[in-house]
């Protein structure tokens, strides 16, 4: 089920290969070693996904990220939290969808919802709401000639 082991497991099973060069991110939504799917835990791993590949981006270094200006202001010792800047640059790595980075007292003034239960809300809402958009025409005869020769193919095979 969805719950810190998990998101450790995925966190370390999407990041570790990402940083090794892989372009392939296996596993999304799977639990049980594989043997299962959780549209929760899909849900979860699109934000671990996204956030890996900001990663992968590494992190910015220019005239806004060094921040020249604030730390000449602020000097040694000096904090930076309440800066604007620092406010501004907070989500620079990621912006996640599910993960919560609200306030504890925020948090739980919204309902103290865990990661797990946010997730079913949003695949509810999915369930309930997206509608499939059609795929284009043009799409669709390039499709049928492929399963066509794919079926040639195959008979000749046999």
């Amino acid at each position: 089920m969805p719950d810190a082991q998990a998101g450790h497991e995925k966190t370390l099973t999407t990041l570790l290969p990402a940083l090794a060069g892989s372009s392939i991110l296996y596993g999304a939504g799977m639990t049980e070693l594989g043997m299962s799917f959780s549209m929760e835990q899909l849900v979860i791993d699109n934000d671990i996904v996204n956030m890996t590949r900001e990663v992968r981006k590494g992190i910015p270094v220019d005239d806004i990220t060094l921040a020249y200006e604030e730390i000449r202001e602020v000097g040694s010792g000096g904090s930076f939290l309440s800066r604007m800047s620092t406010i501004e640059n907070l989500d620079i790595q990621s912006s996640p969808i599910i993960l919560n980075r609200q306030m504890y007292g925020d948090w739980q003034a919204a309902g103290s919802k865990d990661l797990a239960d946010a997730a079913h809300e949003i695949v509810e809402d999915v369930m309930k709401n997206y509608e499939v958009m059609p795929i284009d025409a043009d799409i669709l005869k390039d499709l049928d000639v492929i399963r066509k020769r794919a079926d040639e193919i195959f008979r000749a095979q046999l």
